[in-house]
Formats: structure tokens, sequence, C-alpha cells
């Protein structure tokens, strides 16, 4: 211990950690101990903790009796399947659990309720404890290493046994405790619900809290007031009950019950309140997390170097493992070396010294000289060979490790593959393929074991490089010749094994051991343990690798010890079998890890015959784990009695990469003091050692693992960055320097630099030591008396803000928490995954088979709690999974890499998902503040606003534009319908095809105006109407509508075109048409015969009153006479037709076109695609709204081009519909809506080949254009092109248009002008209404395409929605139109005045004030680009962004749906389609799942963390639904709003809702 007292020593004396003396171990002692403790959180007298029964069993039952009938609990808690993973519980001496329940109770006064998540029943399975295979009896014969349980390998969030044996004690007082709990089910949280319920009364929303930022008015620790007189009756909600648990959690209350619930939650101060800073308006800034001021700092000295005592080299001592094999197996060689057990417990072989010899010499030669050919051996020495062996057969390994010792060859040992994809076989066979191994050498019965291909051969597995298997059974092999003899050297610098170590990641390195490391740890365990020749040892660990592989295979032979190895499948039949064999052998040594001292524990019935007394040392290997220490103490306290020494005890600590660190020497004296520190976590999680503070809730006790190995040099260093020298009460990383180390990571020099070449640094910056120190990747500190204490591994560190957690002490803390029994075996995994730039923890746990939704959402709640309570630490997500699915280790551990990676790529399909985003993430930016606007005292000059060019534009003026155009000089269309009709009667202006693609019937233009005529008759005969009513045109897409169109203008009234209802769906769309007459005052609906029969069904009358209907006539059947003569309007400024449609979030509103404005929309269009009378243009829209209306039915008859119409739902019979028909008539220019874009894309994505034989060929479209009142989706269009470029479809010819409410056409992709360019931009400028331009690819971009072309006579500005100011060029704001083909106003019943004249009359509050300009509710911006257009002037391109309603104003800050719910539809492959929207502040997300239901659960996180990620917003709520739930409008927009009301209505029969807390 060269130079550790001094000063470093006197400032360690601040931590004394308690020491205790041997004869304090009684139960008098633990119970004094704990009593001192705990005292502060025992129950007290009534009156304390009135509320503990609400939540978990209160710390009752904490008496003697329970202590007494122990061996009663055992029993039943072995038989409950208690296994590996399970942490061993201190017998009566288990602070963690107490400590968790007190953590639990003071939770009690401040807690809220939160809401359950609701299931669909189909997802509630209750499934029997027979339906899961327990993993005892799973697949794969025992001898395979089965899979049943297994050592918690470092690699597993393997969970300890700590509290198994408390959670026996409490049994007693659970039942009634929990009775207790559901009688006082009107508790405080629920009343309070009912309260809030009642005075907010959900419906009016106004100004709902901000629950996004964080309030930090209210102090944190807050004590909510009780309510204590609940009446019993509840409230009535709506229709729904509010049911409730013992909790006070409403179980199926509706849902926006339950949201009102989530906000009173999230009203709740968070922990750390944000300090205010200035962000600049542009970068969002994430919170950095500013350490804490008052944290906890080290204050000891600089520590120093601990030196090991001297390795004394023996003179005996061999100088080689071969040469000491050699000396045992010539002189002894009836020396037992190795005894195997059978299940039953019966010795089933004894290797000696001699057949081990004989035997490895044989393998050896079979390697070099039976593999391949004698020019060319497969193996040559210095290669790597894999051995796989079970871990029921050491005999086989030891023989086979030797042989290849023997031999120069390289044994890499490995686990026996089950399945071709087990976890983490691939990365072994990552690891066999690096190492360059081409050969395994196994067991006959192995083999025999092994997968087998159809022809009997192995298959290659998952990843693996391709092997020969070689088995080494003596039978097999080939006798060496007599003059053979292998060559033994004495250890050098070759290297000897490589063990294989699986990472945090779940990559597997190996570790390579040089045989002078290899024989130098031999030699230092022989220091420390005291082994002498022909001890006698007990080995239960897994003898392929670490303390197993040292202690029971290398160490042993050197001092030519027996090994009694105890297999798996023995221990899982008899846990006491190690014990036993102890006895019957009289072992003066035994290898255990803390698992196997539980399972004796909980299997031990005061057997009569079990005496201790001959062991001197048991090796505990996993010392290193936070919880050894219970496992240690109650084995000591039971088995005391049977004659075991409290200083036998030897907890270890060891990595792959550091050989042994450190071991507690077996000493007879018996009065050397063991280390004990009960350590504070909240000191801990700043790498601070302080010993227990006044919250003594929070605190880990901790034991020494003795001291530093012989001959080795131990510092520890900071765990991050540089190597620097920690304080004496500072926690690192623990770096030894000796020859028994590791020497590199195989094949990875950059890592091996990092971890084996490691050079100190002391105060001064220099180097300590001149020779490399060796990473061991344990946490933890040297205590006084240079005792070595470990706190935690590298891998199961987690940084959250700042503060370091250890996932070991997270597993141990949620397997406290009440009921115990909750989680299935104890298997719990821990890890964490990064999301918005900081590590968020993770909890899975595999439940009980028997749990309902009820005890899994208690349990999640308390976890939840215990974990914030103990570790100040939120968990981002909580996930139950059914038992036994986690994917295991070979030795039935939990895999954690492997269960992360499913988790983050969502199939780990839990039952049960808790996520709490709005806890844990703390960095989020802050809330936007407004700034105010430019005023108008802002200086203008000329077109400048502050400096910038005044973001305006407009199409082709109209009046410069010379045309031959003859239907200019008729003012109303119906006139030019009638001079069509005298001068080209005989041309077709409109083509209808049926789905086949014939043509169905087509119109003249005579026919068209002879068909009007017979209309106007009829309307004014039979209908009886004035010029000016207003009349219904309810017909399917086609000819007949545009007959009765023109028929209405021929007799002076007013059409409106309503889509019919669906016969299918008449329930739902009847209610529309209704209502649309009703509103548009129809004096008579007109419709075809077969509709007017649906008007008047059975099924008509159920949905509507079919009383109130105006006049309906039946236009199959017309008169024969015209009218006398046709009506012609005196004004045209008067009403043309009216056009209704329902916007996307749901307003029904109807514009009025005067003629005027529709004969200019019709040249408008006319001189933007230059269509004349020869042009043929192909149609695929609806007919009844918008554009769509237009292009059916006028623009034919003004340019008199003919017009192949094509009704949009004929596609879903035939999607090559349109195309076929675009080809065949040879269309240059066609429109189509994004359903029919869709359609087409999914639809015919496999057939291109076979419509390209069908001569399909869209090489002559030069403009194809999708109408839409919305911004392009860029996606579509582009897959679109890609998909049809081999049927000829030139890219540059698809393009959107652009229109909206107030002008039904703004943009339009015309035959001449520029290309549609698309621009990238900053998503996060563009939520604070900013343009920020960056290249395509960067970070937080988002392609934006041009809307197509402005349409000649139409001007446009960018307004400020709010000031109606002017904005500059590429500013974000309110697209304002004016245009001659404006809509003149809303037609609405009551004429709200002060909406219609803001949205069709508004002016700029500065500059041109003059001009009246139209809203169109959309935002966007203006951009001069680079191009030319027509006129030869620079382009001005507009893009549209989304519209004003639907936007979402979250955290101060605009959102547009589409573009969270493009990353949402990225965030896993089954979601479909996905739809937002806000409710109270709160972001509600819909997605719709395709594939199993099973699979519901696992897009709550991804959701969440995408959301999250890419927009800094905390989902509040996430709905998985059918598909087809989200409701689509004929435009192909989501009705975001319609399933927003469903939603709360109750209405959608989710699959699952979950609400994050």
């Amino acid at each position: 211990m060269g130079g550790s007292e001094g000063e470093g020593l006197a400032n360690f004396q601040k931590l004394t950690l308690f020491t205790e003396q041997k004869g304090d171990i009684t139960q008098k002692g633990y119970e004094k101990k704990r009593a001192k403790l705990i005292g502060a959180y025992l129950p007290q007298p009534p009156g304390k903790f009135c509320m503990v029964t609400r939540l978990s069993s209160p710390p009752a039952g904490y008496n003697s009796s329970s202590l007494n009938s122990r061996s009663s609990v055992l029993r039943e808690l072995y038989t409950s399947g208690v296994s590996d993973e399970a942490p061993p519980v201190a017998d009566g001496f288990n602070v963690h659990t107490e400590a968790v329940q007190a953590a639990l109770a003071k939770h009690k006064e401040r807690k809220m309720a939160v809401p359950m998540p609701s299931k669909r029943r189909s997802l509630v399975v209750q499934t029997s404890m027979d339906a899961y295979t327990p993993p005892d009896t799973s697949s794969g014969s025992e001898e395979e290493g089965g899979q049943g349980e297994g050592t918690p390998t470092s690699s597993q969030g393997s969970v300890s046994m700590e509290h198994w044996i408390s959670r026996a004690i409490h049994q007693g007082s659970t039942t009634s405790s929990s009775s207790s709990s559901t009688q006082s089910g009107g508790s405080g949280a629920a009343g309070r619900l009912a309260d809030v319920l009642a005075q907010t009364h959900i419906e009016n929303h106004s100004a709902p809290p901000d629950v996004t930022t964080y309030t930090s008015e209210l102090p944190t620790q807050v004590e909510r007031p009780q309510v204590s007189t609940v009446p019993r009756s509840t409230p009535k909600y709506g229709n729904a009950e509010l049911m409730e648990t013992g909790d006070g959690v409403p179980v199926s209350s509706r849902v926006s019950a339950k949201i009102q619930q989530l906000v009173n939650t999230l009203k709740q101060p968070r922990r750390p309140p944000l300090r205010e800073f200035f962000v600049d308006d542009f970068e969002e800034l994430l919170e950095v997390q500013q350490p804490d001021p008052n944290q906890p700092r080290p204050e000891g000295a600089l520590m120093l170097t601990m030196r090991g005592e001297q390795l004394g080299v023996v003179t005996n001592w061999p100088p080689s493992l071969e040469a000491a094999l050699q000396r045992w197996g010539t002189i002894s060689p009836k020396a037992p070396c190795l005894t195997t057990m059978d299940t039953n417990g019966k010795p089933l072989y004894v290797l000696t010294y001699g057949k081990l010899w004989s035997r490895s010499i044989k393998v050896a030669y079979n390697i070099l000289h039976k593999l391949g050919t004698k020019q060319e051996p497969m193996v040559r020495p210095g290669d790597r060979v894999a051995l796989v062996f079970p871990n029921n057969d050491p005999a086989a390994f030891m023989v086979a490790f030797y042989g290849c010792l023997l031999a120069e060859v390289v044994p890499v040992p490995i686990e026996v593959p089950l399945t071709r994809k087990d976890a983490g076989s691939q990365q072994i066979g990552f690891l066999l393929g690096s190492c360059g191994v081409t050969v395994a050498l196994t067991s006959d019965a192995c083999h025999k074991g092994l997968p087998k291909g159809p022809t009997g051969e192995i298959p290659q597995f998952k990843g693996w490089p391709k092997l020969l298997w070689f088995v080494t059974e003596s039978k097999h092999l080939s006798k060496p010749p007599r003059d053979w003899f292998p060559h033994i050297k004495d250890a050098n610098n070759d290297t000897a094994y490589i063990e294989y170590k699986t990472c945090k990641d779940g990559s597997v390195l190996g570790v390579t051991v040089m045989r002078i490391a290899m024989l130098t740890h031999c030699q230092a365990l022989t220091q420390a343990c005291s082994y002498t020749e022909a001890e006698t040892i007990v080995n239960v660990l897994d003898f392929k690798k670490d303390v197993g592989l040292w202690h029971g295979i290398l160490t042993s032979v050197m001092n030519m010890m027996h090994v009694i190895s105890i297999p798996y499948s023995l221990m899982k039949v008899n846990p006491l079998s190690w014990i036993q064999k102890v006895c019957q052998y009289k072992a003066k040594v035994a290898c255990v890890k803390s698992r196997d001292m539980h399972w004796a524990l909980v299997a031990h019935r005061d057997q009569r015959d079990i005496n201790l007394t001959s062991l001197r040392m048991l090796v505990v290997a996993d010392g290193s784990n936070p919880w050894s220490i219970s496992s240690c103490d109650a084995f000591l306290n039971v088995f005391q009695s049977k004659g075991l020494r409290p200083e036998v005890i030897c907890p270890c600590a060891s990595s792959p990469e550091a050989l042994t660190v450190a071991i507690r020497r077996p000493t007879d004296d018996s009065n050397q003091p063991t280390g004990r520190g009960v350590l504070s976590m909240q000191g801990l999680s700043h790498g601070v050692i302080r010993v227990d503070s006044e919250e003594r809730l929070s605190v880990l006790t901790v034991q020494d693992v003795g001291t530093v190995m012989p001959g080795a040099l131990m510092c520890v260093v900071k765990p991050e960055g540089v190597p620097q020298l920690c304080r004496t009460d500072e926690i690192g990383e623990l770096c030894v320097c000796s020859i028994a180390t590791g020497t590199s990571y195989y094949g990875l020099s950059g890592m091996t630099k990092n971890t084996f070449e490691v050079f100190p640094m002391g105060g001064n910056g220099a180097p300590i030591s001149e020779y490399p120190f060796t990473r061991t990747g344990l946490l933890g500190f040297v205590g006084p008396g240079g005792l070595v204490f470990i706190a935690g591994k590298m891998d199961g560190l987690m940084v959250v803000s700042g503060r370091r957690h250890n996932a070991d002490d997270i597993v141990a803390t949620a397997l406290a928490v009440e009921p115990m029994k909750f989680v299935y075996r104890g298997r719990i995994a821990v890890f964490s995954v990064t999301v918005l730039h900081d590590e968020r923890i993770v909890v899975v746990a595999e439940q009980r088979p028997d749990s309902t939704e009820e005890d899994s959402f208690q349990w999640m709640s308390r976890v939840l709690q215990a974990i914030d309570s103990i570790h100040g630490v939120g968990v981002f997500c909580l996930a139950l999974v059914p038992a036994n699915t986690l994917p295991k280790t070979p030795l039935g551990g939990i895999h954690l890499s492997e269960t992360k990676q499913l988790f983050l790529e969502g199939s780990l399909h839990p039952c049960n998902v808790l996520m709490c985003p709005h806890t844990c993430v703390t960095n989020l930016p802050k809330p936007r503040q407004k700034q105010p606007e430019i005023g108008p005292a802002s200086v203008m000059v000329g077109n400048l606003v502050s400096g910038k060019r005044i973001a305006q534009a407009s199409g082709r003026d109209l009046g410069q534009i010379e045309d031959n155009d003859q239907a200019r000089k008729f003012l109303f269309l119906s006139e030019v319908l009638q001079w069509r009709a005298q001068t080209t009667p005989d041309h077709v202006l409109f083509t209808l095809l049926s789905s086949r693609g014939a043509v169905l019937s087509s119109l003249t233009c005579l026919q068209l105006h002879k068909r009007a005529e017979k209309i106007a008759a009829m309307l004014v005969e039979r209908g009886h109407l004035q010029d000016g009513d207003h009349v219904a045109l309810v017909y399917p897409p086609g000819i007949d509508l545009i007959a009765a169109f023109y028929g209405c203008l021929y007799a002076g009234c007013v059409p409106i075109t309503v889509r019919p209802p669906h016969p299918q769906n008449i329930a739902t769309t009847l209610p529309t048409v209704k209502m649309i007459v009703e509103v548009s005052r129809s004096a008579c609906v007109m419709t075809t015969q077969v509709i007017c029969k649906l008007l008047r069904s059975k099924e008509a009358s159920a949905a509507v009153d079919v009383r109130m209907w105006p006049p309906v006539l039946d236009t199959d059947d017309l008169p024969k006479k015209k009218p006398p003569q046709l009506y012609k309007p005196s004004n045209p400024d008067t009403l043309a037709y009216l056009d209704f449609s329902v916007s996307t979030t749901g307003m029904l509103a109807g514009v009025k076109m005067s003629h005027t404005a529709t004969s200019a929309f019709c040249r408008s269009i006319k001189l933007q695609c230059e269509l004349y009378p020869s042009r043929e243009v192909a149609i695929c829209l609806d007919p009844y709204c918008g554009l769509g209306f237009v292009l059916w039915c006028l623009c034919s008859v003004y340019s008199g081009h003919q017009s192949i119409l094509i009704p949009p739902s004929e596609l879903e019979v035939n999607p090559a519909l349109w195309l076929m028909a675009v080809s065949q008539f040879r269309v240059r220019d066609t429109f189509c809506s994004y359903s029919v874009m869709e359609l087409c894309t999914k639809g015919l994505g496999l057939q291109t080949e076979s419509l390209k034989s069908r001569g399909l060929d869209l090489s002559r479209v030069r403009t194809c254009v999708v109408v839409a009142e919305e911004r392009p989706r860029i996606a579509l269009t582009q897959s679109f092109s890609k998909l049809f470029k081999d049927l000829g479809l030139h890219p540059r010819a698809v393009s959107t248009s652009f229109g909206c409410r107030v002008n039904l056409a703004i943009c339009l992709q015309g035959t001449s002008g520029p290309d549609p360019t698309t621009v990238y931009v900053d998503m996060r400028a563009l939520r604070h209404d900013r343009v920020r331009l960056v290249e395509r690819g960067s970070p937080h971009s988002l392609p934006l395409m041009e809307s197509g072309k402005i349409l000649p006579g139409v001007r446009i500005i960018i307004a400020n929605p709010e000031t109606k100011g002017p904005l500059g060029d590429s500013h974000l704001g309110e697209i304002w139109v004016h245009s001659a083909h404006n809509g003149s106003g809303y037609f609405t019943v009551y004429g709200d005045e002060a909406l219609q004249s803001d949205h069709f009359n508004s002016r700029l509050s500065f500059g041109d004030t003059q001009t009246v300009w139209a809203r169109t509710g959309y935002l966007g911006f203006l951009r001069r680009t680079e191009l030319t257009d027509a006129s030869g002037e620079r382009h001005d391109a507009l893009y549209v962004v989304g519209a004003l309603d639907e936007a979402m104003e979250l955290r101060g800050m605009r959102y547009h749906p589409i573009d969270i719910e493009t990353s949402v539809i990225r965030a896993h492959k089954s979601i479909m389609e996905c739809a937002v929207f806000p409710w109270t502040n709160l972001l509600v997300v819909v997605v719709e799942l395709e594939g199993s239901e099973q699979e519901a659960l696992d897009l709550v996180p991804l959701v969440t963390n995408a959301i999250l990620e890419e927009h800094y917003l905390i989902v509040g709520v996430v709905v998985v639904v059918d598909i087809g739930v989200i409701p689509i409008n004929s435009r192909g927009e989501k009705q975001r709003m319609h399933l927003r009301d469903g939603f709360l209505a109750d209405q959608l029969d989710p699959i699952y809702v979950a609400y994050n807390m």
C-alpha cells in the first residue's frame, strides 16, 4: 500500500465508511442497524402518514413475527419461480425496499391523478399462467447450455435479487392494505378531478393553460390540499360515468375528461424551474443544463496510485501453464482435475490430470496435422479457432482449450448458437470473421444438437464466416505418432486466448490475453487466494470466460487443484447443489455469483447435514454489483449457524479488459474489518462520494471488493475526456497497470489505444507513470486502508442532464416497488436512448401473465414516483412486455442491447406503455414571445419595406394581350354557348368516359344548347321559378350536370352544384347535401331519376327529414318544347352561380361568383394554358367546386376545346383509366387531384411494364396540373413523375395549381414560362414566421415547390395577417389577391358582414392603401428568382406554406400539421397515415396502423421521439386507430377538425390511446 497514507487518508476520514466487527452480524445487530438507518421512515403513530394506503401497502409488517416465519415465506417465494435475474434480498435488512416505500408514501401527499391509457378490448388479453412456457422448459435440449436461467452477465440489465425476500416479508400485509385502498376509492385525486371538471366544464375551452411552458410561479414542493369530504355520487360527465380505481384514477372516463386530467397533472411545476434567458427569434436554442451552483463538488486531495503487494515468485511455480499441465500429467496422472455433474447431482465423469494431458496432446496434433492437406494445413500456430461447448461439458472444453495452448493456436471460446437468429449471435459471428476463424472445435453432443440444413450440414449462421466444425472427442481423433511431441515454451508475449465481450451497443469485441499475462494472472490469484496444491474448489460460474475460466480452468491447473463443476441445468433443478457439493467434497473454495447465494437461501429448508466449516473462501464473482452486498449479508445470516465464517466471503471485481481488478483476501484473522459505505445517491449522481446525508431515502450501500491485486498498480481517473486523476472523494473509472491484463481488442487499434494504453495525468498535467494503464470499465473509488469500492459500471452509466445514474441501481429501485411479484421473474431492462441531445431513461419489464390492466398501470405509476424520489431523475418511457418475450442471453439473462434495438426500431411489442416526456424533457427552447412587428411609422421608400423589396407580384396584364379571342365580345357564358351552337354546331365540346375507357356519351355545341333550352323550359313550367332563384344540382360527375348548369343560366336561375349522397353511406353523406340545399336557399333540386328515388328512400328518411326538401325535378324526363325566349341577364355583376365547399377546418361556405368574374376566370385560364377549339384536355376531377367545377363545366364552352371527362370514382375500379385516356386521345394538357395521383402511384406502381406493352405513352403531355388548395405535396408529385418517366412523362410536365375560397385559381402552371422551382427553407425559422433559405439536405430543411404560375390578370401581395402591413421579399405572411375573377363575397344565410368584408375587401394598413384585396387565409411567401418569364421580366415565384386556420400555435410558435405528420409517418413502417390537432394546448397525434394490433404500442415512443427531435414539441396524446379512420375530403385533404370532434366524442374506436405525462 505504498504511500497511500498521509493527507489523502486524512481527508478521507470524512467518509468514514462504518466498518463492522465480527460479532455484529447477528439478527440483533441487523435490527439495530436497520432501526438506525430507517428510523425516520418507519410507520409513525397515526396522523403522520394518513394517506399511505392510497398507493402501496404501508410499510407495515416489519415486525419480528414476519421474520420468524421466514422459512414458509421463502418456500412460497421459491415456488413463485424466482430466477437468477432477480436481485437477492437481504433477509430482514433491506433498506432499499423500505426506502422505496417511504419515498412513495412521501409522494402520496402531492399526487395527482394520471389518466390511464385506454385500450381496445382485443388488446387486453387475460392469459392464464399456463400459456407461457417458463424459461426452464423452453426449447433446446438441457445440454445445450439451455435457455434456462443464467448469469446476469455484464451486458444485461440483469436484475438482482435484493427484493425477493423483503417482498416475502411484506406478503402478509399486502392483501389487507390493498383492500383498504380500494375502499378509499373516492379519495383525493378523483375528488379533485371531479372538482376540476365541475369548475371548468371542459367544452368551454377559453384560454387553456399553456401546459407546455414551465410554470415557475409555484414553489416546486407543492403540498396539495386534500379534499377530505367527497360526496359518494361521482359526477356524470357527458354520458360517461367516471369509474375509479383504488387510486382515484378514472378508468374509462370520456376522452376529453382524461385530457383535462392530463392538463391538470401537467400544470404541476416541474423539477428544474428553467432560468429565463434571451433566445434570438431565429435560432431556437435548446436549453443547456447549467450546472447547479449548489451541487456537491469533490473536495479531497488528488488520489495517489495504490500499489498491490509484490508478486512473490515461488520457486516451484511453473514457467507456463502448458508446463504445469505436463508436470502434473506426468508425475500425478491419477490426481483428479475436474469432476462434472449430471442433472441429478451425481458425479458424471472425473477428468484426471493424466487424461487431460494425453487428450490435449491428441487434440493439438489433430488440429495442426489432420485439417486441410499436408502441404496446406488449415490451421497453423498463431491462428484463431472457435471453441463451441455447452455449459454442461467443462471436461471437453478443458481438453480443447489446453489442446489449443499446446498447438500454439489461439482459442476463442463462444456460446453455442441455438438458432440461426439468436440474440447477439450475429455480432459473435462478426467477431469470428474479424479474427479470421475458419475452424470451430465442439463436442459430439453439441455437434448433434446444432441446427441442421435439409441435407444434414450445419447451416451458416447469420453473420458468421464459413466454418469447419471439428469434434474433439478422443474417439474421433487420430493418435499422434510416437515421435510427435508439442513444443512446450516458457510463457511469452504471444496471444494465449481471446475472450469475447459484449458492449453496451451490442457489438462484440475480442479481448486478447497474452501467455505471460495469463500466467501472471494465475500467479497473482494463487497468491491473493492462498491456493495450495490439490485443494478442492466448487465452481458454479461459466467456465468459458471471466472468473469461472480464471479459477476453474487456468489457476486450478497451475496448482493441481480439483474442480467440482456445477452446471446450470443442475442449479435449476436443485439450487442447493453447490452447497451440498461443498459439504460432500469438503471443498475449501467455492466460486459463485450473488444469484447462486440467493437461490440457495430461497431453497434452504433447515437441512441438518449442511456443514460449511471446510470453506475457507467463497469467491463472489459479481462483487462489483451494487446489490451483491445484500446477498452476502443474507447468506451469512442464514448459514453462519452452519459453520460459515464471516471472513470467508470474498467479493471480487473483474472485467474482461483488466481480468481480476481486486479481490478480498481470505484471512484467518477474523478481526480484519470489512468496509461498508452508505453513500448518498445524489452525491453519486454528481460523481462525488458523500456519506449518507440527511435525505436518508436515497442511499446506496456498497461493500469493498478487497484490495489491489499482487503486482498491480491502481488509480482512479475521470470517466470522460483526458484521463485525469480523481480526488479522493470522487467517483471515477478504475485503471490498472499490471502484466496480468488483456492487451488489446483484436484488430481494433483505435479502441485498444483508448482502453489498454491509458496514461493517467496528475495535477500538473504530467503522466504519473511511464507504463500504460488499462481502463477496467468499473466506476468506483479507493477507500481508507486501500479498500476498493465499486459503485457501478461504465456500460450501465446513463448521463441525464449532466448527472450520472447507474442502470443497475434503477433496476433495484424498480424491483423494490410493491407489488414486487408484479415483475415476471424479476426481468427488467434499463437503458438510455438519446432524444433531443440528452440521454433519456427507458425501463422495460416483463409483467406476470396474470396481471390486469389496472395492476400494470398502478405499478407503473409507482415505479415512476419511486425512481423520481430516490434517484431524482425522470423515466422517459416505461414499457411492459408479456412474460418471456424479452431477448435472452445464452445464460438466460436479458439481452440488453437487443432489447434496446427492438425498442428503437419499434418491434418490442409492449402490452403497456407510459411515456413521461413532459417530466423528463427540460431542455426545450424557451417558448417564443412575439415581437411587435414594424408599424406604419417605418419609412417606406418606393417599393421597399425597411430595406427589402415589397413582396408583390402579378400575372400578365389582361389589357395588353392581343389575341383573337372571339368569346371576349360576350359578357355572359350563356351567350358564348348560343354563339358556338350557331357557328360550330357539330363541334364536340364534352366526352364522358366509362370505367373501361370507352366513350359513354358526348355533347356537341348544338346538343348542349338544345338540352339546356329544354331544362330551362322545365324550370319555368314545372318549377315555376323566377329569375334569380337558386337551384341545387345534385348530379354524379357527367354530362347531365353540364346541361343542367346551362339550363339554369338560360332560365335566369342561379345554379349550385352539390355532390350527390353516397348510396352505401346515406347516413353521413345525405345530411351534408341537405345542409347545402338549405344554406344556399335553393328553391328547387334538380337531379337524375336514380338519385330522385334515393332521396325519397327509407334510408334517406332515417337520415334527414324528407318532408323538408324543396321540390325535386327529375331531368331524365324533359318536356319536348323549348321555352318561349331565353333569359338575358341585364347586369354582368349579378350572380352567375354559387360555389359551395367544406373547408378542411370543417367550415361550409358558399362563394358568390358573378358573370364578370366567371368570364374573366375562363379567359385567364384560356390564356395561361393556350386553349383553342382544336385542343383536347383530359379532366379527372370532382366537378362540384373550385377550379374542378370551372374546368369540367365552363372552360370548354368559353375556349371551344374538347374536354375529356373522367369521373375520379371510376379510377377505384380501373386505376389506369385516366392515364390510358391521356395516351389514347393524345392529350397535351390534363388536370387531376392529389387523390387521383395517389391512386395511380399506389395502384399502378408495379404495372408500368405491362402498361408500356399496352401502348401507354405519355410523351405528348406538356402540362399535368394537380388542382389543390394546399401546399404542394412534393413527395407525391415527385414519386409520380419518377414512376411514369419510363412511359414518356416529362418530369417538368407535372405541376400544381393554387386556389382558395376567395379566388378559385390564383396560380396554374401554363404552357409557357419557366419550370416550377423548389426551394429549401429552415423549418425552425418557419415556426417563427420567418423564411430562411438553406441548402438541400441541411438539417431541419423543408422542401417547398412553387404553386404554378400566377394567372393573367392576378396581382398578389404578402401581408402581415395581424397588422395588415405589407411584407418584404421572402417574408412569410398571408397571401392577398386582387383579380377580376375574385369571388364577390360569401353567400351566407345570416350574412356575417364583418367576416365577409374582411375576407373579400381588405386594404393594407400602410403603403398602397387604395387597392382592395381578398385575403386567401393561406401563409406563403414570394421570391424573385433568376429566371425570366414570358414577358422577359424576372420571374416571381409564389410558395404556399399552409392554411392559417390549420396552423397550430404551440409554445408561441406556428406549426403546420403536415410537417409534424410527415415526421410521424417516417417514424415506423406500420404507420400508414397520420393527422395531428391541438386540444387545450396539448398536441394530439392520430396514427393509422397497418399491421397487427400488437404493434400499436410500439408506435407511441417512436412518435413521441420523432416529434421531439424534429419539432421540439412534446406530444400530449397518441391515438392509434385502424386504417381509414382519418377522414379525407374529395380533394384528398385531411379533415383534422372532424377527426378531433370524433376523438373527443369517443367515436373513433381507437386501438390504443396513450396519454403522455
